[in-house]
């Protein structure tokens, strides 16, 4: 979805459950709660967690991408 002010953001929806330990995008720790977005560059980035393994996406320009889905 575009952002109000054309800049990129990532918003993690989505803890695996509960399950996760500390949040990991890119391999550093994701100091946003849960819902809110932060700031971040476009391209491709990678999400972990403890149990929920590690995941990559791609975030376009001016966009808040909203990660809600760990899958099984």
């Amino acid at each position: 979805m575009p952002s109000a002010d054309g800049r990129t953001y990532l918003a993690i929806d989505d803890d695996n459950g509960g399950h996760c330990g500390p949040m990991k995008v890119d391999g550093r720790e994701w100091k946003h709660e849960i819902h809110a977005p932060g700031p971040i560059e476009p391209g491709v980035h990678s999400i972990s967690c403890g149990e929920g393994g590690e995941i990559g996406f791609e975030i376009r320009p001016r966009t808040t991408f909203h990660f809600d889905y760990w899958g099984p």
